[in-house]
């Protein structure tokens, strides 16, 4: 695969982990996910999923970018 095509995964991954994120964390301060963790004590699966799920994805995108730095 081309290294711009490469990149240009690799950036995607990122801004689309990040995005991740940030809605993982909107549901994470939501009303319901707060009346949730009141009541059972922990946050709410979707919401920690989100937010482990936009992690990884950021992560895979960060190391792909720089993996082309390093390795040229």
């Amino acid at each position: 695969m081309d290294n711009a095509m490469q990149k240009m995964i690799s950036a995607a991954l990122l801004v689309g982990g990040l995005i991740l994120l940030y809605f993982g964390y909107q549901e994470m301060q939501s009303l319901g996910n707060e009346v949730n963790e009141f009541v059972t004590g922990s946050p709410s699966d979707r919401s920690m999923w989100m937010m482990g799920g936009g992690a990884a994805i950021a992560i895979a995108g960060l190391v792909g970018l720089i993996r082309g730095k390093l390795f040229k």
